[in-house]
Order: C-alpha cells, then structure tokens, then sequence
C-alpha cells in the first residue's frame, strides 16, 4: 500500500510485493519470527522505498552460495534471495550463523 501511495504503478509494486513475500517466507521458514519495516526514502530528487526484512534466525553459513541460482539449503527451486535481488534496484544482505539474517532492499521511482 505505502508504495502506491508513494506512486509507484501497478507493476512495481507487485515486484515490491514480490520480493517482500519471498523475504518473509524465508523468515517463517528458517527463523520462525522477525521484523520488516518499510520506510519512504529520498534521495536527490529520487523518491523511493526501503524495506528491511530481519530475523534472530539460525543465519546464513555461506552468503556467497545463498545467492547463487538453484541453491537451496531446503531443496527448493533456490530462487528466492537471486530473484529478490533481481526484482529490486538495490539489495543488501548480512547475516551471522546463530545470530540472524537482515536483508535491506529499495526501489525507486
């Protein structure tokens, strides 16, 4: 919603959806829990938005590997966190084994 109220069309922000979709999944799936805030940001003359996507989840062991095509730890597809990447015009990850995963992703108009 905050997307198209910032004025994002119809097809950004169903890849805006998208992509938090996948994010969130991921946190059910492997953490249980966690937290997603999503903020209108500026930049310039640049309007666009910010999600942050956190959890205290087991964590990432090989973030390299985690974003390659087709990996998964839990024999899916392994599409997930690529395909974020790919949907969203920036994409930030970090993540500690036993402590959790924080993904920041933005899109702008």
């Amino acid at each position: 919603r905050m997307a198209n109220n910032l004025g994002f069309d119809d097809y950004q922000c169903q890849m805006i959806s998208t992509a938090v979709s996948e994010l969130v999944r991921n946190i059910l799936k492997y953490a249980g829990s966690g937290e997603v805030i999503i903020v209108p940001i500026t930049q310039g003359r640049r309007t666009g938005i910010e999600i942050t996507v956190k959890d205290r989840g087991p964590g990432i062991a090989n973030l390299e590997q985690a974003m390659e095509d087709n990996f998964s730890s839990s024999g899916t597809l392994g599409l997930g966190l690529p395909g974020v990447k790919r949907l969203m015009d920036e994409f930030e990850i970090n993540s500690e084994v036993n402590v959790g995963t924080q993904v920041v992703i933005r899109q702008w108009m």
